[in-house]
């Protein structure tokens, strides 16, 4: 996949079918992000990325596959500038995830539990080379309109239909466990500065609240409150970074009701306080 090694240092957006390429020439300081439904093939290096449940390994010929919306921290580990780290990050489509649960319904593999939302895998011969298609239209903007689509919808296929399918099988049965915690990550992600009411999202899920907790753990590998404080860390992270508010207004906007309770758990969790991060 020599086209890869062309990318600058940094995340490029190619347009094509929503694809990213991740280029870094040496190992980075742990960096913590927001990740949506994505799946990452690892072309050249390594990367650790976790949640509160631990952390895998994810190195050349690997697929990171994440199926919910879960915060994640992450960082290279094996990276040179003569063998910089390479990934291809494609979002997943849900919309292409179910059109196909339609067409090939139980042809697919993928049954069994529903998995965590972080998962790693074996990429195999036939997805590597639909990884390597789709790079390859990155260059060939003319027929990347036409043919980066359907590239993406064998991409979506060969996931449905290997082992890591259980899980976006289960994600897309709205009526399923999965399907539900994910209704309940995206309410949290819409109102992440309202106050956390555990039987509100017990009855959005459907679920008693024993039961809930149960599975939102299951998914996502933390609690519903430990989720929801690092939505709002997070969140005010990239405030802060992008300037123009202060540290209290921040606070104030992502739920915090003492700046100072703010400023520790901040402290605690990117090893330096808000106003080290404050954007002028």
């Amino acid at each position: 996949m020599c086209a890869a090694e062309g990318v600058q240092d940094g995340t490029l957006k190619t347009g094509v079918a929503g694809l990213k390429i991740a280029r870094r020439p040496e190992p980075s300081a742990l960096e913590a992000m927001v990740y949506e439904p994505l799946v990452c093939f690892v072309v050249q290096g390594a990367k650790d990325t976790g949640t509160k449940g631990g952390s895998v390994r994810a190195s050349a010929g690997r697929l990171l596959v994440v199926s919910h919306d879960i915060p994640i921290v992450s960082k290279i580990v094996e990276a040179t500038a003569a063998r910089p780290y390479l990934a291809l990050i494609l979002p997943l489509d849900l919309s292409v995830l179910r059109g196909l649960e339609e067409e090939i319904g139980g042809a697919g593999g993928g049954a069994g539990a529903v998995s965590r939302a972080l998962s790693l895998h074996e990429a195999d011969a036939p997805l590597r080379e639909a990884f390597g298609r789709l790079l390859e239209l990155v260059e060939r903007p003319g027929e990347a309109a036409v043919l980066g689509p359907l590239v993406q919808k064998e991409i979506h296929y060969r996931l449905l239909s290997s082992p890591q399918g259980a899980t976006l099988r289960a994600l897309l049965q709205t009526d399923g466990h999965a399907g539900r915690i994910g209704q309940v990550i995206a309410h949290l992600r819409a109102h992440v500065a309202d106050p956390l009411a555990t039987e509100e999202l017990a009855r959005l899920a459907g679920m008693s609240r024993s039961s809930f907790h149960e599975h939102f753990r299951t998914v996502t590998a933390t609690t519903p409150l430990q989720y929801q404080k690092e939505l709002r860390l997070l969140q005010a992270r990239e405030r802060l970074q992008a300037g123009g508010q202060s540290v209290s207004a921040v606070a104030f906007e992502v739920g915090y009701e003492s700046p100072t309770q703010f400023s520790r758990e901040y402290a605690r969790k990117f090893g330096a306080s808000p106003r080290h991060d404050l954007r002028a």
